[in-house]
């Protein structure tokens, strides 16, 4: 039976194979990235408030207008852009939607697109649906930082598209301003849109701010920023993204929208809306929540002999199983690591389509102090007589 072979030679992701892993052997699952903490309570109540006394037929396609005004009024309060709220933002059905309607809008076959390495495993099989050339920038621990020579080697003169994570899942890292500057003037050169998925813009650590690349100059026109409010509030099956662009990149990007999915729940909007409007104190809290459990973490395995690199940003903390003379690569060790320690974790290589680092783990830490204090005792041996802490 004839099927697209986009998706049909798709293996079974990383994700699903250390979680069924995880559940076979009863273990702590570090994994996945998603928040033990349920979420603000104010905001889901708003969202059952909605479903019983709100409007639950189609809203509109764009989005709910309190929606888009509160995401135009969220930017503009933490990021200082000026959006209009009725020709430059729209609502899809979470950042992945948000991704693809991009994609789907302005890729056609042949068109290059620019991928950082490690990249979103979402990203290269919906690039190569849209018809799109993968043309890939290679990221390496400590720093994950990229130079102009390594643009330099991606763009060309058929380069359509870059798509540009930041701050950056899985490395943990928020890229400097002079980063930004660097990759906005290649896009310039090669008249290239941006693909911006900045849905961690607000789990930043140590006193950072998320700079938008659609803030930079020579950006504005052509840059599409996406944003999540399943990141920014903990609600990860929420699904509600949010999309930010020019009035003549958006209006293209509402017909791929149109036949995705065309709307978002109207009551989930509604508590999104609310939510934005919440006061500073929340989202500088919800950073320092998270900030507390990657230190507390971080101190716990460099105490075990795991040598951990930076966490800038996102749920997410890595280490660089090289320094230990292991002889055995992430994947391998993860899949020690789960079966014989009863901890989960993902090997990164899996964030690689070609040539892939193999000796960096990542673990989520966004979990209760308890869960994470459980992985650390169970990991406690998997390092003896291999190169780590005896």
């Amino acid at each position: 039976m004839p099927m697209n072979s986009v998706f049909s030679d798709l293996p079974v992701t990383v994700f699903e194979v250390m979680s069924r892993l995880a559940r076979e052997h009863v273990a702590v699952n570090l994994g996945q990235g998603f928040p033990d903490d349920p979420g603000p309570e104010d905001v889901r109540r708003k969202a059952a408030e909605a479903v019983i006394d709100g409007w639950n037929q189609y809203p509109p396609m764009m989005g709910l207008p309190e929606l888009r005004q509160a995401i135009a009024a969220h930017y503009r309060h933490w990021q200082g852009l000026a959006l209009d709220p009725e020709t430059e933002v729209m609502v899809t059905s979470g950042a992945t939607e948000a991704l693809a309607g991009s994609l789907f809008a302005l890729v056609e076959p042949g068109d290059e697109v620019v991928l950082f390495q490690p990249l979103y495993d979402a990203y290269l099989p919906l690039v190569l649906r849209a018809g799109g050339v993968p043309r890939f920038v290679r990221l390496e621990p400590p720093h994950w930082r990229f130079t102009e020579e390594m643009l330099a080697a991606a763009f060309t003169p058929r380069t359509k598209v870059v798509l540009f994570n930041n701050p950056l899942n899985p490395a943990g890292v928020v890229f400097p301003r002079e980063d930004l500057e660097l990759l906005a003037r290649f896009c310039e050169r090669f008249d290239v849109v941006a693909i911006c998925d900045e849905v961690w813009e607000h789990v930043v650590f140590d006193g950072r701010r998320h700079v938008p690349l659609l803030a930079i100059p020579g950006m504005r026109e052509r840059c599409v920023k996406i944003g999540s409010a399943g990141k920014i509030f903990s609600l990860t099956g929420w699904k509600v993204g949010f999309v930010c662009a020019a009035a003549r990149l958006l209006r293209v990007l509402a017909k791929a929208h149109q036949f995705l999915t065309f709307t978002t729940p109207p009551n989930l909007q509604a508590a999104v809306a609310y939510g934005l409007g919440k006061a500073d104190a929340y989202f500088d809290e919800m950073r320092r929540s998270f900030e507390r459990s990657r230190d507390r973490f971080a101190e716990g395995l460099r105490a075990i002999g795991f040598p951990v690199l930076d966490c800038q940003g996102t749920y997410f903390l890595n280490v660089d199983l090289k320094p230990l003379g292991l002889n055995e690569d992430d994947e391998a060790f993860c899949r020690r690591l789960v079966a014989e320690h009863k901890v989960a974790a993902i090997p990164v290589s899996a964030f690689y389509a070609a040539e892939p680092i193999r000796s960096v783990i990542r673990f989520c830490f966004a979990k209760h102090d308890s869960t994470l204090d459980a992985a650390l005792d169970r990991l406690a041996g998997a390092l003896k007589g291999r190169g780590g802490a005896t």
